[in-house]
């Protein structure tokens, strides 16, 4: 599968009149490699792939993470560096470079310290940004992606059922996001050593959870605190960052009351959230533009006299953000292998604040539901 994508790579990079890639994106690297370094940039140790699309592909990556590239990357070559040995990671790059008139950079996502060493060394003329090109190849996922796809959803909803049961009166909001960790980690276990022969890929979810209650509830990326839970609050739940399985992200989020809904307002507002991606589903199928699945959303939310919305969705796969977003100037052709996150939602500002959120595969005739849960408000009252 790796072999096939940087094969496909080599292919693409010659059709763009690219002589070479530097790929330093963690998610990316891993798409075509099937190496991963956890640390990456986080502690200052980059890690680059290089791909001529004539010659071998290299692996340029901390000695530290020798036995793990080893295992993992299927790439021709393997470059260790050290700290404060020679040139570290910069050694390689001059002799790979040289001959390669255009090369391939990620400007939006290269760390700071690699892309000044190489406009140090290559003038600025010769560099062009790849990313259209391995954004272009993720859109669509492998059937290998889709059951990783498939697999995320069933740890979501694990996640989803264990926060439910979590929340109630006098509960902390840190309560729930252990029960949903939890869960999740038990859920990808079970499916690693079911369908998976990859004993470094951890089955422990990670992000902290995002979720908000009571007067809280407008902050839409809110972390679990320590705040106590009171009958009548409304509670917000968001998996878009937990929901990582075998590097799979998702889109997954619902909005809860404890034991009732005590403004009416709140109630009309989570039926124009539910009706958005209600509407939005409605358009969802290959051949109609990313755009189009966000100004049906958009245009319920306008017309029961609300603001206008942030994007409807987006793509996800390795990446928690790929291409396209689902928002007016998207003008991506939706095509089956697709995997779209499609949010319905309604904020009023310093007041309340309702989303439902699921992802979904596009297929031949329309869409594949990956996590599921109900939305209908009676059920949402716990």
């Amino acid at each position: 599968m790796f072999e096939q994508r940087l094969q496909l790579l080599r292919e693409r990079l010659e059709r763009a009149d690219i002589d070479c890639a530097i790929i330093t994106d963690d998610d990316s690297v891993y798409y075509f490699t099937g190496y991963y370094d956890y640390l990456h940039m986080d502690f200052g140790r980059p890690t680059l792939l290089v791909v001529p699309r004539d010659g071998d592909s290299l692996l340029i990556t901390p000695s530290m993470e020798k036995d793990m590239a080893e295992a993992s990357a299927r790439v021709d070559r393997i470059a260790e560096w050290n700290d404060g040995l020679g040139d570290e990671w910069r050694e390689q790059l001059p002799a790979v470079l040289t001959g390669a008139g255009r090369i391939g950079i990620e400007p939006d996502l290269m760390p700071a310290i690699v892309r000044n060493y190489l406009d140090s060394i290559v003038e600025k003329g010769r560099f062009v940004d790849v990313m259209p090109v391995i954004a272009g190849m993720r859109m669509i996922k492998s059937p290998e992606e889709l059951q990783l796809a498939r697999h995320a959803g069933q740890v979501a909803m694990a996640m989803m059922e264990a926060g439910r049961a979590a929340i109630g009166n006098n509960v902390p909001e840190f309560e729930v996001a252990l029960a949903t960790s939890a869960a999740g980690t038990r859920k990808a276990a079970d499916l690693l050593a079911t369908h998976y022969d990859d004993t470094c890929m951890s089955p422990n979810t990670h992000f902290l959870q995002i979720m908000a209650s009571g007067r809280e509830i407008t902050k839409p990326h809110h972390r679990a605190s320590t705040r106590i839970m009171k009958h009548g609050d409304p509670v917000f739940l968001c998996f878009c960052g937990m929901t990582n399985f075998h590097r799979f992200k998702l889109g997954f989020d619902r909005t809860f009351w404890i034991g009732e809904v005590t403004d009416d307002k709140q109630a009309e507002v989570y039926e124009v959230a539910v009706a958005s991606q209600k509407a939005a589903l409605a358009t969802l199928r290959p051949g109609i533009t990313a755009e189009t699945v966000h100004a049906a959303y958009a245009e319920v939310i306008q017309q029961a006299g609300h603001d206008y919305p942030f994007r409807c969705g987006r793509a996800t796969g390795y990446s928690f953000l790929e291409k396209p977003e689902l928002v007016f100037g998207d003008k991506t052709v939706l095509q089956p292998g697709m995997v779209l996150a499609v949010d319905g939602s309604v904020s009023i500002a310093k007041s309340f604040r309702a989303q439902v959120g699921d992802s979904f595969i596009v297929t031949e005739d329309g869409y594949e539901q990956i996590t599921d849960h109900p939305k209908a408000l009676q059920d949402m009252i716990l």
